[in-house]
C-alpha cells in the first residue's frame, strides 16, 4: 500500500505544485495526435465482417474466374432497366446502346459487357459477336422474330437470371433485366454478395457510368460495389454530423446543471474533446481504418469522461466548501480518485479489450481502439484536468474572480442527497430480502434473454429506404446525403429473386477433364438435402451439365460429340471432356459456359435453389452436407452461409467476450482491492451489482427486440466495463468513508450517497441522454447500440445505488 501510494503522492505533486507545465505536456501532446486526424481511412460494410470466412473466400473467387450474372463481381457494374416490358424491341435496343456507350467511353476502362439484349441478338445470328452488330440485328428484326429469339434464349441457362421473376416466355416480356459491364480495374476489386465498404477505384467509375447511361432514353440506373461503397462511407459522417452535434447540446446542457460554473464547464468540455482528438489521432496514426462501428467509441469516451470530470470537479468541492485551500483540497481528491480511476479504467479496459477473442476482425478493432481511449481518458481527467482546475482557481484567487457552484451535487440536505438514500435505507431495513428479489428479477431477466435474437445484414449497415421525416427535414450542414443503394437492393430482392426461395453454390476444384468429373456431379445431386429444391429424387442445379444439354438441343453436330462421349446415354458426356468443352467454348454458348466453368477447366460453380420455407440454419446445414457428396474439392457459399457464418460468430464472441471480461475483472478487482484496502472481498462486492445490470440489459435486449448484432454484440462486456465504472466509485468511497468512521457501516454509506451519488447520477443523466442521441443516427444498428449503450448506464447506476448498499451490509456482517 506505501509503495502505490508513493507514486500518487508523485502525481499530486505535479499536478498541485507544477499544474502549467502539466497542462502545457498535454496540450503538446493533443498536437500531435491531431496531425493523426488527417491520416484516418474508412471501412464500412459488411464485407469487413466476412474476412477469413471459408464460404465468402469461396464466393470471392466465384467473382473473379467467372462471369456474372448480376451478383457484383470483381470489377463490374450492373445496369438494372425497368419499364412496363424491357424485352420490347425499343428496351432491348436501349440497353445495348447504352452498353455501347459505356465502352466507347476510355475513361470507364470497358473490357465487356453482357445483358440479356446480347443473348437475344445472339440467338437471332450467332455471328454478332460485337455491341454494333447485335444493334444491327435487333435493328432488323421484326417483333415476332425478337419474340421467338427471347422463348429460345429462356431454354438455356443463364437468360432467366438476367430477367425479373415476372418474365414471361409466353409473351416474351419482363418488367426489368440486369446487364453487366466489365472494368480493367487495377489491382482488382474486393467485393463480396454480403456488402463492401472503404474505398473503391469503382466509384469514380461509376458514377460516371451513371452519367453515361443517363443520356439512353430509358429507365436503368447504375449499380455496383462502387455506388456501395461511397454511400457505406457518406453514412459514417451522415451520421457523425447528426448525432455528434446533438450529442453535444444534450451533454451541453447536463453539465451545465452539474458543473453550475462556466470556467469548470471549459475545464470539463476541453478535457473531452482531447480524449476524443487523442482516440482518434491514434486511429490514424495507426493505420487503422474509422468503421461504422467505431463511431460507438465518441460515447463511449464520453461516458467515462463526462464520469470522471463530474467526480473530480465534485470530490474537490467536497473539500473546498470546508475551507480548505485549493491545493491540499486536490490533494484530496486526487488520493483518492486516482485510485478509483485506476480500478475503473482497468476493469473498462478489460471489458473493451475482451472483444480482442473476437473471430471477427472489426469487433477486434473496436475493442482496442477503445480500450486506448479509455486509457488516454484516465489520463487527461485523472492528471490534466485536476492541474488545470488547480491552475484556474490559482488565477480566480489572484485576479479576484468569484466561483460558482461551489457546492458538491447530492450534497446534505438537499432533494436529491435524500432520494439517494433510499437504497441506504433498504439496506438498514431488509438487505437479505431486497438481495433476495434482486437475485430473482436477474435469474429471470437472464433465463428470458436466452431467446434473443442474432442477425447480420447489409441492411443493419444502410440506411432504411423511408428516412425519418425528421432527419430529411434537417437543414445543412446536417441534411443527410440522397441514399439509393436500400432502393436498389429491395428492387432486385423483390423483382430477382426465385418464387422458390434463395439460392446457394458450391464452388468445385478438381480436374474437371476427367472422365468421372461430370458424372461425379450428377451423382452428387441424386436424392438432394430437404432445403434445396428437386425434381423427382434429384436437384435441378443450374450448371456446365445444363449448358451442354442446351446446346446439344440446338447443335445437331455437337449433340452427336456428347453422344460418341456418353456411354450410358444419360445426356452427360463421360468421355474425352476437354474436347467437349473445347466446342462448347467455341460456340454461342461460350459466355453461358463461363458462368459456371473456368476457362482452365480447373473449378466449376454449381448454383442450387433453395426451399422458400427453409430457414438460415437448415440451408446452411444441408449445402454443406450437398458440398461433402461432390469427390473434388468443394464449398458451399452463397450469400445466405455467408451471412449465417457471421451471425453465428456474432452470438459465440458475444458470450465468449463477456465471459472473459466477467472472469478477468473479478480476478483484477481482487487482487486491486487486497493490494489498496487488503480486503480481497470487496472485489466481490464490486462485481455484485454489475453482474445484475448485465442480466437485466440482457433481458431488455430480448424485451425491445434487439438483437446481437455487429455491434450490439459488443455490449455485454461493455457493459462490465461501464457498469464498473459506478460501482467502482461506490465501493472504493465506501472503503475510504469505513476508515473514516472507524468501520461503521451505516454513517460511512450515508457519507458515500451522499458524496458520490451526486456525482454518479450526473454522470448517469448526462451520459445516457448524449448516448441515447445515437438513435438518430441513419443506421439503425447505431440507433440500437445507443439504446442498448444508455440501458447499460441506466441499469448500473441503478445497481449501484439500490443493490450496493444492501450487499456492503451483508459483506459487514461476514468480513
Amino acid at each position: 500500500m506505501v509503495e502505490y501510494q508513493r507514486y500518487i503522492d508523485r502525481v499530486d505533486e505535479w499536478i498541485t505544485e507544477r499544474p502549467r507545465t502539466v497542462i502545457l505536456v498535454f496540450l503538446v501532446l493533443t498536437a500531435v495526435f491531431a496531425v493523426g486526424l488527417a491520416n484516418i481511412s474508412t471501412d464500412a460494410g459488411t464485407s469487413q465482417f466476412t474476412q477469413d470466412s471459408p464460404a465468402q473466400d469461396a464466393l470471392d473467387e466465384i467473382d473473379q474466374e467467372f462471369s456474372a450474372t448480376f451478383e457484383s463481381a470483381n470489377g463490374s457494374t450492373q445496369l438494372i432497366q425497368s419499364g412496363s416490358n424491357v424485352l420490347a424491341k425499343e428496351e432491348l435496343l436501349a440497353m445495348l446502346e447504352a452498353q455501347q456507350r459505356l465502352e466507347n467511353t476510355e475513361s470507364l476502362r470497358v473490357v465487356s459487357s453482357s445483358s440479356a439484349a446480347s443473348i437475344v441478338a445472339q440467338t437471332i445470328d450467332p455471328t454478332a459477336t460485337t455491341l454494333d452488330a447485335q444493334i444491327r440485328t435487333l435493328e432488323g428484326a421484326t417483333p415476332s422474330t425478337i419474340e421467338a429469339a427471347i422463348q429460345r434464349a429462356a431454354a438455356g441457362p443463364g437468360f432467366t437470371g438476367l430477367v425479373s421473376n415476372d418474365f414471361n416466355r409466353e409473351s416474351a416480356s419482363a418488367s426489368a433485366t440486369i446487364g453487366t459491364v466489365q472494368h480493367d480495374v487495377l489491382g482488382g476489386v474486393s467485393t463480396s454478395a454480403a456488402g463492401t465498404g472503404g474505398e473503391s477505384p469503382l466509384t469514380a467509375i461509376q458514377t460516371r457510368s451513371q452519367e453515361v447511361v443517363d443520356t439512353v432514353d430509358s429507365d436503368i440506373r447504375v449499380f455496383g460495389s462502387g455506388i456501395v461503397s461511397d454511400e457505406f462511407t457518406s453514412i459514417i459522417f451522415d451520421s457523425l454530423i447528426i448525432v455528434v452535434p446533438a450529442a453535444a447540446l444534450l451533454i451541453l446542457v447536463f453539465l451545465v446543471f452539474a458543473y453550475r460554473d462556466p470556467i469548470d464547464l471549459l475545464l470539463g468540455v476541453l478535457s473531452l474533446v482531447m480524449a476524443v482528438v487523442w482516440t482518434f489521432g491514434f486511429t490514424g496514426l495507426a493505420g487503422l481504418p474509422f468503421s461504422q462501428m467505431l463511431i460507438a467509441v465518441p460515447p463511449l469516451l464520453l461516458a467515462v469522461g463526462i464520469d470522471f470530470g463530474i467526480h473530480a470537479i465534485n470530490r474537490y468541492r467536497e473539500e473546498r466548501v470546508q475551507g480548505i485551500d485549493i491545493e491540499r483540497s486536490m490533494r484530496t481528491a486526487t488520493d483518492q480518485l486516482l485510485v478509483a480511476f485506476f480500478i475503473v479504467t482497468g476493469t473498462t479496459v478489460v471489458g473493451f479489450a475482451a472483444n480482442g477473442i473476437s473471430d471477427l476482425q472489426p469487433i477486434r478493432q473496436f475493442g482496442l481502439i477503445a480500450a486506448v481511449g479509455i486509457v488516454f481518458t484516465f489520463l487527461i481527467f485523472g492528471i490534466f484536468l485536476p492541474a488545470a482546475k488547480v491552475w484556474a482557481d490559482q488565477l480566480r484567487a489572484t485576479y479576484g474572480i468569484p466561483e460558482f457552484g461551489l457546492s458538491p451535487l447530492g450534497s446534505e440536505g438537499s432533494l436529491l442527497g435524500r432520494v439517494l438514500l433510499v437504497g441506504v435505507g433498504a439496506a438498514r431495513r431488509a438487505p437479505y430480502a431486497l438481495l433476495v428479489v434482486t437475485l430473482v428479477v436477474s435469474v429471470a431477466s437472464g433465463f428470458y434473454a436466452t431467446g434473443v435474437d442474432t442477425s447480420f445484414s447489409q441492411d443493419d449497415f444502410l440506411p432504411p429506404e423511408d428516412i425519418p421525416d425528421y432527419v430529411e427535414g434537417l437543414p445543412e450542414p446536417f441534411a443527410p446525403g440522397e441514399y439509393t443503394v436500400t432502393d436498389t437492393t429491395n428492387f432486385l430482392e423483390e423483382r430477382f429473386s426465385t418464387t422458390q426461395g434463395s439460392s446457394v453454390i458450391v464452388y468445385a476444384e478438381g480436374p474437371l477433364r476427367e472422365d468421372y468429373a461430370l458424372e461425379a456431379i450428377q451423382r452428387a445431386n441424386e436424392d438432394p438435402p430437404d432445403a434445396i429444391v428437386s425434381s423427382g429424387r434429384e436437384a435441378d442445379p443450374e450448371s456446365i451439365i445444363g449448358v451442354i444439354e442446351t446446346y446439344a438441343e440446338q447443335s445437331p453436330e455437337f449433340a452427336a460429340l456428347v453422344a460418341r462421349n456418353d456411354p450410358d446415354g444419360d445426356g452427360v458426356p463421360e468421355n474425352n471432356l476437354e474436347t467437349v468443352y473445347d466446342e462448347l467454348l467455341d460456340s454461342p454458348y461460350r459466355a453461358q459456359a463461363l458462368q459456371y466453368i473456368t476457362e482452365d477447366y480447373r473449378s466449376t460453380q454449381v448454383v442450387y435453389t433453395t426451399e422458400s420455407s427453409a430457414t438460415q440454419d437448415e440451408i446452411t446445414n444441408d449445402a454443406r452436407a450437398l458440398a461433402d457428396r461432390y469427390r473434388f474439392t468443394a464449398t458451399a457459399t452463397g450469400q445466405t452461409l455467408v451471412l449465417q457464418s457471421v451471425s453465428g460468430t456474432i452470438l459465440t464472441s458475444a458470450i465468449e467476450s463477456l465471459i472473459a471480461a466477467f472472469v478477468v475483472t473479478a480476478i483484477f478487482l481482487v487482487l486491486i482491492y487486497y493490494v489498496i484496502e487488503g480486503r480481497p472481498s470487496l472485489g466481490i462486492v464490486n462485481l455484485v451489482p454489475i453482474v445484475v445490470s448485465v442480466a437485466l440489459l440482457a433481458g431488455s435486449m430480448r424485451l425491445f427486440g434487439i438483437p446481437f448484432n455487429a455491434l450490439t454484440a459488443t455490449i455485454l462486456s461493455i457493459a462490465i466495463g461501464l457498469g464498473i465504472d459506478y460501482s467502482a466509485h461506490f465501493v472504493h468511497r465506501f472503503a475510504d468513508e469505513y476508515h473514516e468512521y472507524d468501520e461503521a457501516i451505516f454513517p460511512a454509506l450515508e457519507e458515500t450517497v451522499r458524496g458520490t451519488g451526486g456525482a454518479l447520477t450526473g454522470s448517469m443523466l448526462t451520459t445516457t441522454t448524449g448516448i441515447g442521441v445515437l438513435a438518430l443516427a441513419i443506421t439503425p444498428i447505431l440507433g440500437q447500440f445507443g439504446l442498448v449503450l444508455a440501458l447499460t448506464i441506466f441499469f448500473a447506476y441503478v445497481a449501484s445505488i439500490l443493490v450496493t448498499p444492501s450487499v456492503v451490509v451483508v459483506w459487514g456482517r461476514f468480513a
